[in-house]
C-alpha cells in the first residue's frame, strides 16, 4: 500500500520558520513538527532558507467584524446605505461587498473574508523577470564572480539617470535563491563567494552566546564609538583563513581605510597566532594601533598577552555573528576567490604565481576606482594609507613572516590571478 505524502498545515508551516528565525538546526525543527530532516530542508531549500514575507490586511479592506455587521444587517432587511452608515463606510463599498459573495441571499461573513483574504494575493513578478537588460547584465556579471553588493554599486554608476538598471542586492540574492521566481539560473550560486544553497538567519541562538572558551573577552559591545562609526584609522578587523597542508594566513583590516594586511603565521595556535599579528602590529605608527575586533576563535585566547605587547586592546564578537566583521568578512570571501580553499597558502617561491590579468574589461567598465590588490614584503602602512596606491599590478611575492596586501575598493576581476 502507497504511502500517503503529509502536508504542512498552515500552524507547522508557520512554526517551521519562526523556528528557523530563532538559528534552530534542521535536526531540531524535524524532531519537533515530528518530520523526517530531508523534508524540513526540502521545505527550505524551496525558498533559499529565505522565510517568507508575513501577509498583512491593507487598512483600507473590509474587517471581518465589518463584514459580520453587514450580514446581521442584511438579515434585519435594513437597506445598503443605512449599513453603510454604521460601518462609516461608502455604500458603494457595502454593495459591492454584498454582490461579489453571493448577493442577499447567500451572504455569509466568514465565507466572503476567507475569500477576499484569497483573492488578495496578487504576486508581482520581480524587477529583474520584468526586465530583461536588467536580468542579462546581471546574469552576466554574477557569472564574472561578480558579488550581488558589487552589481547594485556598480548599477548605480554606470546608470545614474536610469531607474530601470537599478536593483538592490537583496532583491538578487532573492532571485537567485528563491527559484518560483524564475529569473536567474540556480547554476549562477555557484559563482557567488560562499556556495550556499540556504541562506542562514542572524538570529541564530542569542540566548546561548556567552564568552566560549576565552577567558577575560571583552565583547564588542564595549569598544568605543569611533571604532563603530569608522570615524578615525586605527581599528582593525581580523580572522584566520586556512589552506591546504595545515597552513594559514591571518588578515587584518583596517575599518577606515579598509586597508588589508596579510600575516603568515606557522600553526593556529594562540602562541604562534599572537606573536605573529604583535609583530606585524608593532610595525605601525602608534595612532594605527587603536583596537582589534576579533571572532570567537581560540586561537586569540592569548589576547591579553597581545595587548601588553603591542597597546592595542582586544574585543570579541558574538558567538556566530560573522557580520561583527564585516569588513573582514567580506574580504575574506573576496581572497577566496583567488586563494580557494585547499591552496597551499605558505607562498614559497616555488609555488608561488605572477600573472597579469587579460585586458578583457575596460577600465570604465569596472566597479570601484582604486587599483587591484598587491602583496608585498615591505611597504609601509602609513604609506599605503597616505599616498597613490602603486600601478595596477598582479603578483603573488614570495611571502615573509608578515606579508601586505595593499586592497583597494576595486572589484578584482574574475579573470584575475589565483595560484596554479
Amino acid at each position: 500500500m502507497a504511502r500517503m505524502r503529509r502536508g504542512y498545515s498552515a500552524v507547522e508551516r508557520r512554526e517551521l520558520w519562526e523556528r528557523w528565525r530563532r538559528g534552530e538546526s534542521v535536526s531540531e525543527i524535524a524532531r519537533a513538527l515530528d518530520r523526517a530532516p530531508g523534508t524540513i530542508h526540502a521545505t527550505l531549500r524551496s525558498r533559499g532558507g529565505i522565510p517568507p514575507r508575513e501577509r498583512n490586511r491593507s487598512r483600507l479592506a473590509l474587517t471581518l467584524a465589518e463584514r459580520e455587521e453587514i450580514s446581521r444587517g442584511i438579515a434585519a432587511g435594513e437597506p445598503i446605505r443605512r449599513i453603510a452608515v454604521r460601518l462609516g463606510r461608502a455604500a458603494s463599498t457595502v454593495s459591492r461587498e454584498i454582490a461579489r459573495h453571493g448577493g442577499r441571499s447567500r451572504y455569509r461573513a466568514s465565507d466572503a473574508d476567507e475569500r477576499a483574504w484569497g483573492n488578495a494575493r496578487r504576486p508581482q513578478a520581480c524587477k529583474l523577470a520584468r526586465n530583461r537588460a536588467l536580468r542579462d547584465f546581471v546574469a552576466a556579471k554574477l557569472a564574472e564572480d561578480w558579488s550581488p553588493e558589487q552589481i547594485a554599486g556598480y548599477l548605480k554608476a554606470r546608470f545614474p539617470d536610469d531607474q530601470t538598471m537599478r536593483v538592490s542586492h537583496e532583491a538578487i540574492y532573492l532571485t537567485l535563491f528563491i527559484q518560483a521566481r524564475g529569473a536567474l539560473k540556480r547554476e549562477l550560486v555557484s559563482h557567488l563567494r560562499r556556495r550556499r544553497s540556504i541562506r542562514r538567519p542572524k538570529a541564530a541562538r542569542r540566548g546561548n552566546r556567552g564568552q566560549g572558551q576565552i577567558v577575560d573577552a571583552v565583547s564588542i559591545r564595549e569598544r568605543p564609538a569611533e571604532a563603530d562609526d569608522r570615524a578615525v584609522p586605527g581599528h582593525w578587523e581580523g580572522d584566520l583563513i586556512a589552506g591546504a597542508n595545515n597552513t594559514h594566513i591571518a588578515t587584518l583590516v583596517e575599518r577606515h581605510s579598509r586597508f588589508v594586511m596579510l600575516v603568515a603565521v606557522d600553526g593556529k595556535d594562540t602562541q604562534t597566532v599572537t606573536r605573529a599579528l604583535a609583530s606585524q602590529i608593532q610595525t605601525l605608527p602608534r595612532q594605527l594601533r587603536a583596537s582589534l575586533t576579533w571572532d570567537r576563535g581560540t586561537e586569540m585566547a592569548d589576547h591579553a598577552a597581545f595587548s601588553i605587547a603591542t597597546g592595542v586592546q582586544v574585543y570579541f564578537c558574538d558567538p556566530q555573528s560573522p557580520w561583527h566583521r564585516g569588513s573582514n568578512e567580506n574580504t575574506n570571501g573576496l581572497l577566496r576567490q583567488y586563494l580557494p580553499k585547499g591552496t597551499d597558502l605558505s607562498l614559497t617561491p616555488s609555488k608561488t604565481s605572477t600573472r597579469s590579468p587579460p585586458n578583457s574589461t575596460p577600465d570604465h567598465a569596472r566597479p570601484f576606482t582604486s587599483t587591484p590588490p598587491q602583496i608585498h614584503s615591505t611597504p609601509r602602512c602609513v604609506d599605503a594609507l597616505s599616498t597613490p596606491r602603486p600601478s595596477p599590478s598582479w603578483s603573488l611575492w614570495p611571502a615573509t613572516p608578515c606579508c601586505r596586501w595593499t586592497s583597494g575598493r576595486r572589484a578584482p576581476m574574475s579573470s584575475g590571478p589565483g595560484p596554479n
